[in-house]
């Protein structure tokens, strides 16, 4: 098949992955809800599943001996997910009403009545003011562990005598997610509310297992065949092409979660993911150990998956009176991704 089909088949396949991710994550929304769990804390534990696509893909990679297509989808993804959600989250909630369910306009809690009507009232301020309202716990339960997982994987990989994974490090990994989803479990728990499970969503759920296998192979070899195709490196393949590939679904999940009115859920799901996708997603490619042959090239990306949340979580706490993001401070985030791909293809690459 030619470069172009592959590159269709690649969309198709992220899509029925990303598909698959979503089914299996209703039951635990529930669950979430069911534990009392804050937007950001459920965000955690949901992100346990709705990341699993990338996880389907790295397994993939490793078995097919491709490991730097997972390794350049999960930096890739890492770095264009953050200011591409939050663009999209933006300009979701500029219509003057959102879904019925107004629980994220700015806090974490859930109101009828009165309280959903301050909600609505508030939703239209900050549409008026620009501005994408944030809970201030998307900051301290999940961005801030969060650096402390990327410390582990540069301790992991960057050191020469150790460089790269080796199947010890997936240890270590699995160990640094189990603290990070504890705390934030811990910190981002309140009253649970009643939920139950319906037949259809517990055969969806094992569908959606299914189907993140399936699409996560055909990821895979669509990867492979567009980097044969095309002359790229397999990294680089999985930097920009595959990366691409697999956050386009989450954006389009993202536009429809923030359009049903829960803001933080849909702003903040995304660092719960890259806590998934730097740890757990990694777990694959340190078993068939994974050497890092271009230091340079993951050094600078590396230090761009922790740039742009430090940028997500100062604009959220500094950037302005309330927490969240102006108009400006979007643009500006987004900013930051044009100076990685300046960085990328003027230095690196």
């Amino acid at each position: 098949m030619s470069t172009w089909v592959w590159g269709i088949v690649l969309l198709v396949a992220a899509t029925v992955s990303h598909w698959g991710a979503e089914r299996l994550a209703k039951p635990l929304h529930k669950l979430t809800r069911r534990w009392g769990l804050t937007a950001a804390a459920g965000g955690a534990l949901v992100a346990l599943v709705t990341a699993g696509s990338e996880v389907g893909i790295n397994t993939t990679s490793a078995l097919r001996d491709v490991t730097d297509i997972g390794l350049g989808m999960s930096l890739g993804s890492n770095v264009l997910a953050i200011p591409l959600t939050v663009t999209v989250v933006y300009l979701a909630t500029r219509k003057r009403r959102l879904g019925e369910e107004e629980e994220d306009s700015g806090s974490d809690g859930s109101g009828s009545g009165s309280e959903a009507g301050e909600g609505a009232d508030e939703h239209r301020r900050h549409v008026e003011d620009h501005f994408l309202p944030v809970a201030k716990e998307t900051v301290t339960v999940l961005t801030l562990p969060y650096f402390g997982l990327l410390a582990l994987v540069a301790v992991l990989t960057l050191p020469a005598p150790w460089r790269g994974l080796q199947p010890i490090d997936a240890v270590f990994l699995v160990a640094g997610y189990a603290l990070y989803l504890t705390q934030a479990l811990k910190r981002g728990k309140g009253e649970g509310e009643k939920g139950s499970w319906s037949r259809k969503e517990v055969a969806l759920a094992v569908a959606g297992v299914a189907a993140m296998g399936v699409g996560a192979y055909f990821v895979v070899r669509a990867s492979e065949n567009i980097a044969s195709g095309l002359g790229l490196s397999e990294i680089v393949t999985g930097l920009f092409i595959t990366a691409l590939a697999t956050a386009l679904p989450e954006l389009f999940g993202a536009w429809s979660i923030a359009r049903s009115g829960q803001v933080t859920a849909a702003t903040s799901s995304v660092i719960g993911d890259h806590a998934v996708t730097m740890t757990v997603a990694l777990v694959p490619l340190a078993l068939v150990t994974l050497p890092i042959e271009d230091l340079r090239l993951f050094s600078v990306n590396l230090a761009f998956v922790a740039l742009l949340p430090a940028v997500y979580a100062a604009l959220i706490h500094w950037g302005s009176d309330e927490h969240g993001f102006t108009r400006g401070q979007v643009v500006a985030l987004d900013a930051t991704y044009l100076v990685y791909l300046a960085v990328m293809f003027l230095w690196v690459l």
